[in-house]
């Protein structure tokens, strides 16, 4: 590896935003390691990203990120292949459509042991691991910012608004440390996590024109924005959340 080779891990790499970021920072010149709960996709990502961009080097495993000793022994498996670890983004995550009044406790933790406690897992992890100057970019969602309506309901909501509250707190704590942390908030991105709601015709409509793009967006329009949070041009944005949602919140 060159000693000038930035470096970074990616939860959740197999498919959607992870998948799509694997890929723009190929391009932009890092090498990456894939952390998914599907392990054989996130190797073919990482064999994607390698063949697109021959100067850098990508691998992955597999691992739940919800499972401490798991994901330290991913962590530790990343840090083998990378050298060095400048910056994370945690993509993975899980959402859930059920209404209000149905959903089991039990659904409700699930969706918060992942998308939380999996965050914050994955950041602590990292921090173990990084040098004074790394980063960390988590992937949230505008439905944090506006209790859902879009495709997830309660317990997604309320996990990704965990999620940037999480991120600000880090902010804090782990500037003392040279690292900055942001996060990233999609608006409706067509990825497979929400293919089956969007699959209805009509809740895809609905969901369309929330935006004033009347639109739903794509994977690689999120994954540019994740890059540039990582870049040094990004140096003084921290505890920062970029909405790229085509127009729905515009606080």
């Amino acid at each position: 590896m060159n000693s000038d080779q930035r470096t970074c891990i990616v939860t959740g790499s197999a498919s959607g935003i992870g998948a799509a970021t694997v890929m723009a920072l190929a391009a932009a010149g890092y090498d990456t390691f894939g952390i998914d709960l599907n392990g054989a996709g996130a190797q073919e990502v990482a064999r994607q990203a390698s063949q697109a961009c021959p100067d850098t080097r990508h691998g992955a495993t597999q691992s739940d990120v919800a499972d401490e000793a798991s994901l330290s022994r991913a962590f530790d498996a990343a840090l083998l292949f990378l050298g060095t670890l400048d910056a994370l983004v945690t993509s993975a995550g899980v959402v859930d459509t059920t209404p209000f009044m149905d959903i089991t406790v039990a659904q409700f933790r699930r969706i918060h042991d992942v998308n939380v406690v999996g965050t914050w897992l994955c950041m602590r992890e990292a921090v173990r691991r990084m040098p004074m100057g790394g980063v960390i970019c988590a992937v949230a969602s505008i439905a944090g910012l506006r209790g859902g309506g879009l495709s997830g309901t309660a317990a997604y909501a309320a996990s990704k608004g965990g999620v940037i509250a999480l991120a600000k707190n880090a902010a804090r704590v782990l500037a003392a440390q040279g690292i900055r942390v942001n996060t990233v908030s999609p608006g409706a991105i067509d990825t497979p996590m929400i293919a089956q709601p969007l699959s209805n015709p009509a809740q895809r409509q609905r969901i369309e024109g929330l935006a004033a793009q009347q639109r739903i967006g794509r994977a690689e329009e999120i994954a540019p924005g994740i890059v540039y949070l990582l870049s040094p041009q990004a140096s003084f944005t921290h505890g920062a959340n970029l909405v790229i949602d085509g127009g729905i919140v515009m606080p």
